[in-house]
């Protein structure tokens, strides 16, 4: 199946769950996902048998050439939204449009209420949200297509770590090698700290250089709009033995979280498997986030991996396992995988390596 037939099935997908007579969409997020193109301050309009994408003058010859045979009608964003969607609605007979709640301001809605007096407004929440938690082929492919440029840039990085530099250089050293082998950037701001530092689960790199002891690297790549996201805890100098229980108790939470997770099974079961065991080794209360997220478009995304996602996985739902370890003032130890749940098994998509690496 091509793009442009993976685009209408997405759209007949969309369309069997529809309630209101158009869906509009202001998200950049979910017009990509539905146009594999992505928008700048555009709009797409979805009804029952048309769908519509709107650029403005600056974009609009590449989203014609992008959205040429897609089934899309591209239209130039220009005159005010009453000329535009207005013969739409009427053709269309639209009474009441559907529109994204979660992200649309009250500011735009009100003025699309003022510019449309005669339609109702309804909020369908995640509609598409949901949509994306299951990938097909092609976004798995690009997924995987990133990692494999962060594996890389890893392989290359830790070739160049010295005590003598900072950890805001390791971090653009990761986001060079990543753009130098095909990302289009860095898939979230990218963790690069030690020491103490590494205590923080989402902490900020430092011009300052790398502390003896553990060093956090949480870093992913895109391409094709689709991200992948992956950590390794390393050590700079030796380590001791309580930090060595620390890593294998993480190690061991996370193995076990692979070994368990598949089809059918929730966020919550895969989420208490790994906190039981760090619990269990002492560190109770030390592990202070889910185990993981999905990832596709956005970095963070359904479904969830934690003791809240009481839904349970589907073939097609990629998601991380990332547990982790965190001592306040001492240090802290993080590991990170990709998991593609097929229809019988998981498969991880992550090959890097996760034996505690000492420079």
């Amino acid at each position: 199946m091509d793009m442009s037939e993976l685009l209408r099935a997405r759209l007949a997908k969309l369309r069997e769950k529809m309630t209101t007579d158009a869906l509009l969409f202001t998200s950049g997020t979910n017009s990509q996902y539905l146009t594999d193109f992505e928008f700048h301050d555009g709009y797409v309009l979805v009804t029952k048998t048309e769908a519509y994408a709107f650029a403005d003058f600056r974009y609009i010859e590449a989203t014609k050439k992008a959205l040429a045979g897609t089934g899309f009608r591209v239209e130039l964003l220009s005159g005010g939204l009453p000329s535009l969607f207005g013969p739409i609605f009427d053709s269309a007979q639209v009474a009441k449009v559907g529109f994204e709640d979660r992200v649309l301001t009250c500011a735009r809605l009100e003025g699309l209420k003022r510019d449309f007096p005669a339609i109702q407004f309804e909020p369908v929440g995640g509609l598409v949200d949901e949509l994306r938690e299951v990938k097909d082929e092609i976004e798995l492919s690009r997924i995987v297509a990133a990692q494999r440029i962060a594996e890389k840039a890893f392989d290359e990085v830790l070739g160049i770590i010295t005590p003598e530099m900072t950890e805001r250089e390791v971090a653009l050293e990761l986001e060079y090698r990543m753009r130098k082998l095909g990302s289009e950037g860095p898939a979230f701001d990218i963790i690069a700290v030690s020491g103490t530092q590494s205590a923080l689960p989402h902490g900020v790199p430092r011009d300052k250089k790398l502390e003896r002891g553990f060093l956090t690297l949480d870093f992913g790549a895109i391409v094709g709009g689709y991200r992948s996201d992956m950590t390794r805890t390393i050590a700079i100098g030796s380590v001791t033995d309580e930090m060595k229980k620390v890593y294998d108790t993480v190690l061991r939470a996370q193995l076990a979280a692979l070994e368990a997770i598949g089809p059918g099974k929730t966020g919550a079961e895969i989420d208490k498997i790994a906190r039981d065991i760090i619990d269990e080794a002492g560190y109770k209360g030390r592990f202070g986030h889910g185990l993981g997220h999905g990832v596709g478009l956005k970095i963070h995304e359904g479904p969830s991996v934690s003791g809240g996602g009481t839904k349970p996985l589907v073939p097609g739902n990629i998601v991380t396992i990332e547990p982790g370890i965190y001592l306040e003032g001492e240090y802290g130890v993080r590991i990170e995988d990709m998991v593609y749940i097929r229809e019988d098994r998981a498969e991880n998509v992550t090959r890097a390596p996760k034996e505690l690496i000492v420079i």
